[in-house]
This record gives C-alpha cells, structure tokens and sequence, in this order.
C-alpha cells in the first residue's frame, strides 16, 4: 500500500512539472510566432522601437491620405483600369492602417507623429488635394496616377526607418509595402504613358 502511495505521488509530480513546461514552452512559441492574425492585435509591440513608433506615426496619416486620393479615383474618373488600382490600394491599406493603429495602442503610444504631414516624403500638398478634387476625366487621371506614384516612392523611401526593426509584425509590414507598392509604381508608371 505504500509502495502504490508513493508511485502515485511520484506520477503526480511528474505531471505536474510536465504540465508546467508544456505551458512555459507554450509562451515563448507565441513570441516567436507570428501569423496574420498576430499582427492585426500587435502582438509583439512590447518589441517596438522609437524608430518603429515614429516609423507608424507617419505611415498612417500617409496611408490615409492614400485612401482620399482612392475614393477621389473611385468616385471622379471613368477609367475602369485606374478605378480597379485605386480599389486595390484603398483595399490594402484600410487594414493596413487598422493594424497600425492597434500596435500603438497595444504599446501605450498614441498616433501624433509630432509634425506636419506635408514634410512626409510623397505627401500631396493641399493645393495638390484641392487641384484633384476639381480635376475630371483624363486629367484627374494623369494627376491621381502622377500624385499616388509620388506617394507611393515616398512610402517606399520611409521604409529605411524600419530597417533595422525587430519586431517581426513591422518587418513583414514593410515587406508588404515594398513588394505591393514597387509594383503598383511600375503599372501606375505604364498607364500614365498610355494616357499621354
């Protein structure tokens, strides 16, 4: 009877210690893992840097005005090819800036970049906005796809303030802006010669 008290003991404290390296280990999988869903809650913003706060600070107001100038598109030109890109964009970054948002929240960190939108590298003026408000037909064409290249450059200029970032959610970010974005800039590039 005491032999059996003591094997049960001993499987009991086994178990134990079993389940307590199964929960241990099962942490730091989910710091080290990062799927989709991780990066729209911001999962790994306790690894945000200055440079990745800044970096988000100025990427959402950038997005944002990437979006006006999208529904303009949507809404002002009658070219199927530009409303189709300007979809796209609009439909990408919405999300985009969703997940932004929450990493800074997530970090305690609120979403003023601290200085005027106009000095973000491809920004569009308010005279610029203003000019494709009114603009219409192939006109406001030529301007959105001119303006959104120019965005677009910018965006993919500000990625080097996120080069050497360790938070994995920012780093497939960027990847996704470089990859997205450098090959909208060549279709939007061959469809502004095309309007001529």
């Amino acid at each position: 009877m005491k032999i059996n008290r003591k094997f049960g003991i001993a499987i009991l404290g086994l178990l134990l210690i079993g389940i307590g390296y199964v929960s241990l280990s099962g942490g730091k999988s989910s710091d080290s893992g990062h799927d989709m869903g991780s990066m729209s809650h911001g999962a790994s913003s306790d690894q945000m840097s200055s440079s990745d706060a800044m970096f988000l600070q100025m990427m959402i107001p950038h997005h944002q005005q990437a979006m006006l100038m999208s529904q303009l598109a949507v809404k002002n030109s009658s070219n199927a090819q530009v409303i189709a890109l300007a979809e796209k964009i609009r439909d990408a970054q919405g999300p985009e800036i969703a997940a932004m948002k929450s990493w800074l929240k997530v970090a305690g960190l609120g979403e003023d970049p601290g200085h005027s939108m106009g000095s973000m590298k491809g920004m569009l003026t308010e005279d610029d906005v203003a000019s494709l408000k009114k603009a219409t037909g192939k006109e406001f064409d030529r301007l959105f796809l001119a303006g959104m290249i120019a965005h677009h450059d910018g965006a993919v200029e500000m990625l080097s303030m996120i080069e050497k970032t360790t938070n994995p959610d920012i780093k497939r970010l960027g990847n996704e802006i470089l990859t997205s974005q450098s090959a909208e800039i060549e279709v939007m590039s061959q469809m502004l010669k095309a309007i001529g």
